[in-house]
């Protein structure tokens, strides 16, 4: 069953990058990445991690955006993938890239320290 959600996760990742690309027109949507998909095993929740390029002004509002589209992406999403029922999408910042950086920064502090010792 875990096979199949991930199967489904997977397809789902790379049909909402194509209709957050090409079929939103909401000027508040930034530039999103879709970085993640997890369905729940019963394929009714899906949470859709993003990062947005931009200011923290440009992330609130592609998830406004994002929020509001929520309908449309949905419906979009139940075209292309055949379902039973298409999963209830649930948008989140992926902070994974932003720990990403922090690691490296402080990594980049420690290595500095120690080649001026």
């Amino acid at each position: 069953m875990a096979n199949r959600s991930n199967r489904v996760a997977e397809q789902m990742k790379k049909e909402l990058g194509e209709i957050i690309r090409r079929r939103l027109k909401d000027p508040r949507i930034g530039f999103v990445t879709v970085t993640d998909v997890e369905v729940t095993g019963d394929l009714q929740q899906a949470t859709v991690y993003i990062t947005v390029l931009g200011n923290d002004k440009n992330r609130v509002e592609t998830l406004k955006g994002l929020a509001k589209a929520k309908g449309f992406i949905r419906t979009e999403i139940g075209q292309r993938i055949r379902l039973r029922r298409t999963p209830e999408l649930n948008f989140e910042f992926d902070e994974s890239s932003v720990y990403g950086n922090k690691i490296d920064n402080l990594l980049r502090q420690i290595e500095k320290t120690e080649e001026s010792e």
